[in-house]
């Protein structure tokens, strides 16, 4: 009795035994047309320091024209849309199908996971915007600073001005912290006392930090090696094709199965399942030749 069929793994049935031979052409096919798709090539960007260097990067997009071609080719398969996960630094392409052979579920997964590095372009502006963002903050802790140092008295100046003259140092602070709208009035004092507009400031470096986000490019790391799920999930890069074999009764999934009860006009089917994806597989592979 077997429980799910993860092509690939052993086992001493025959049929399971032809199934993962086709399995390991399908895998290797697979893995020659994703190294071709993830080829590096250079391009240049700007580092946070200003200095413009070489990445090298690769392109997902052409991963994601691939999985939508398979899907385009199959016939007869439940298919499932090229989805893209984005998780932090880490993407993921990849898509899922399913076709039924009797009371047996054949499923495929393809994927591909990577990172992403973020840089600057390597255009002037970046280093306009650094330095205006850096006057800005200096300007702003400086007065900042200065406002700090001489809050207390300046507090203290404006009460006065208001008519608290003969309170203590303790009393005028009770004043001040509970009342609210006091409070208010002597802070919008305080700030005409300012040298700087810091409202102004605020939008400027807001307005400045979006224009550098904008000016960001992505670029994308992989390895051109076939991976399993437990490496999927820990979010190492590389490729994966996982192809399950299983048994459904009454549209539920069973959990095990006799492969030797299986009729032969099943296997039969089953077998062209697995010729159709080389196929496929197969002529992706002579496309990019």
């Amino acid at each position: 009795m077997l429980s799910l069929v993860r092509l690939g793994a052993r086992s001493p049935n025959e049929f399971v035994q032809m199934l993962n031979q086709k399995n390991e052409i399908i895998q290797k096919l697979y893995l020659t047309k994703m190294t071709d798709l993830t080829k590096m090539i250079d391009v240049k960007v700007m580092l946070g320091d200003s200095t413009i260097t070489e990445q090298k990067t690769f392109e997902p997009k052409q991963v994601v024209d691939y999985f939508q071609k398979i899907n385009q080719s199959l016939k007869g398969w439940s298919l499932q849309d090229v989805s893209v996960t984005n998780h932090e630094d880490l993407r993921r392409v990849f898509t899922k199908f399913e076709a039924v052979e009797g009371s047996y579920l054949i499923s495929v997964h393809v994927s591909l996971q990577f990172h992403v590095l973020l840089y600057y372009k390597p255009d002037q502006r970046v280093i306009d915007c650094q330095k205006e963002l850096s006057e800005i903050i200096d300007v702003t802790k400086n007065e900042e600073e200065r406002l700090s140092d001489n809050s207390d008295q300046l507090v203290l100046n404006k009460l006065k001005e208001m008519g608290y003259k003969d309170f203590d140092h303790q009393k005028l602070f009770e004043v001040f912290y509970e009342n609210d709208e006091f409070r208010e009035k002597v802070f919008q004092e305080i700030q005409k006392g300012a040298s700087v507009d810091f409202k102004e400031l605020s939008e400027k470096k807001a307005k400045l930090f979006e224009e550098l986000d904008s000016l960001l490019i992505e670029t994308y790391q992989t390895s051109p090696v076939l991976i399993d799920d437990t490496r999927l999930v820990t979010g190492e890069e590389g490729c994966l094709l996982t192809l399950d074999l299983e048994f459904v009764k009454n549209n539920n999934r069973e959990g095990l199965f006799d492969p030797r009860k299986m009729s032969s006009s099943v296997k039969d089917r089953i077998v062209k399942r697995l010729d159709e994806l080389e196929s496929i597989f197969r002529d992706g592979q002579r496309a990019q030749q």
